[in-house]
């Protein structure tokens, strides 16, 4: 099924132990001597070479893999790219600043990151995008939760789970058309679908985060009330900054596709900081490079709003093109096309084939680190042996979806995780703990998929 592509045939038992080589690497590097993860992956992917140039590979060979597996990340390079600049229009605009000083006036220590989390959701419903939700209302969170003294670990993991449950269950995300399509499910089906393991996910998510939350007598008020005045010291915070994010939901509805989204919204964001703020061109152009600077003198204000630009994707842009380099050596070699070869053979019943289809998609995760393939992989995959065992294509897709989409921001490496790192200024390893709704989904679609609930049979 995927030799075709690859130089060559390696044994489960060899594709396995590099495979476990990697993870070790990975793993150590990280949590051990707190390497940035540019370091294990790069080591990982000169194993590789190693390991190609003792089977006699040619270079160039792998050097296409290489080449093609940082292609395939180029959409959302792009992306990266005019997120960053719309972080510093959404600063120069006050949107950010504004969203933060009236979210105060109706979050408090109370339920925290319980009301984190369900705004989370609905914003990243609305507007069917997990990094644009993040980059948005996340950072406005993130601040919140600074100038309260709560955990920002327990924040990011709010915001995460909101996000991905958005980018999960929204007709606009693009990850939901993508796994409805390959399966052939009608798009508002396969999202019903998902509803049975997404709301039980989102009802204890909101539970525990409740729990977590402080009470009002741990937060300091007096601390916040000196935040916002702070905030309004800025000249940032106008009504008018909030009109950006109302376009990105009516553009989000409108199904404009992302970037010319991020770019109208950053030029409207960049037109409005006109209305209280003239800055020159090359000012301008610096900011929307190197990012906002805020000058306020007061240091936490400054470090919140003091963001973006072009430049502060480069660190994400660099681990994402070394991530999917190394995705692409591994498929050129065929290590990944031996393991997936061989664990499809061993699922023969229901809740075994669920079971290997959600390992297959938060796998991929982990040892490619690309969202979208954790979805097309496994679907293509498992979708004959789901016919086997009598199970319509709506259970793979709603699987793929548990176990791929929002794995994917859990992982050090992968693309989403690198990038909410760099956004929310918390490390993966941090926020993951406390992403409950990305926790939740796998486990529920595996419980399920044993216990035959919830499912969906081929008609005989």
């Amino acid at each position: 099924m995927f030799h075709a592509d690859s130089a060559l045939k390696p044994s489960f038992t060899e594709a396995a132990v590099l495979l476990m080589a990697m993870v070790i690497i990975m793993t150590t590097s990280i949590l051990k001597f707190d390497a940035s993860p540019h370091i294990p992956v790069l080591l990982v992917i000169i194993m590789l070479l190693c390991y190609g140039a003792f089977k006699k590979v040619a270079y160039r060979t792998m050097e296409q893999g290489l080449v093609d597996g940082a292609k395939s990340g180029l959409a959302a390079i792009f992306i990266f790219f005019f997120i960053g600049i719309l972080i510093s229009a959404f600063m120069l605009s006050g949107t950010i600043p504004t969203l933060i000083y009236y979210g105060f006036n109706i979050i408090s220590g109370h339920y925290f990151f319980a009301i984190v989390f369900v705004v989370a959701c609905i914003i990243g419903a609305a507007i069917g995008s997990s990094l644009t939700t993040t980059a948005t209302i996340g950072v406005a969170f993130i601040g919140m939760a600074q100038a309260m003294d709560l955990s920002l670990a327990i924040t990011a993991g709010a915001i995460v789970s909101g996000a991905f449950f958005g980018d999960k269950m929204s007709p606009l995300s693009d990850t939901t058309n993508l796994a409805s399509s390959i399966m052939d499910v009608d798009l508002f089906e396969h999202i019903k679908n998902m509803a049975w393991t997404t709301i039980p996910a989102f009802v204890i998510s909101v539970i525990v985060y409740g729990v977590l939350s402080p009470t009002g007598k741990d937060v300091d008020a007096s601390s916040v009330h000196n935040f916002q005045q702070a905030l309004l010291s800025t000249n940032l915070i106008h009504w008018y900054a909030l009109l950006p994010i109302v376009l990105l939901v009516l553009f989000a509805l409108k199904k404009v596709p992302a970037i010319p989204t991020l770019i109208i919204g950053s030029v409207f964001a960049i037109a409005l900081s006109y209305g209280h703020h003239s800055y020159t061109g090359g000012q301008l152009m610096d900011m929307l490079f190197n990012g906002f600077k805020s000058k306020t003198g007061v240091e936490e204000i400054d470090a919140l709003l003091s963001r973006g630009g072009m430049s502060s994707m480069f660190f994400t842009i660099s681990l994402v093109i070394l991530a999917l380099g190394m995705g692409g050596l591994l498929f050129k070699l065929g290590i990944i096309q031996a393991v997936l070869m061989k664990i499809e053979r061993i699922f023969n019943s229901v809740g075994s084939a669920i079971t290997g289809a959600a390992a297959t998609a938060i796998g991929v995760n982990f040892f490619i680190g690309e969202q979208y393939l954790s979805i097309l992989l496994p679907s293509e995959t498992f979708q004959k042996q789901f016919e086997k065992v009598g199970l319509a294509n709506k259970n793979l897709a709603r699987t793929v979806e548990d176990a791929g989409t929002v794995v994917n921001p859990l992982v050090p490496w992968s693309v989403c995780g690198i990038f909410i790192a760099g956004v929310l200024h918390v490390n993966t390893v941090d926020y993951a703990p406390f992403a409950l709704f990305c926790l939740l989904s796998p486990i529920l679609t595996i419980i399920f998929g044993w216990t035959g609930k919830t499912l969906t049979y081929l008609k005989k």
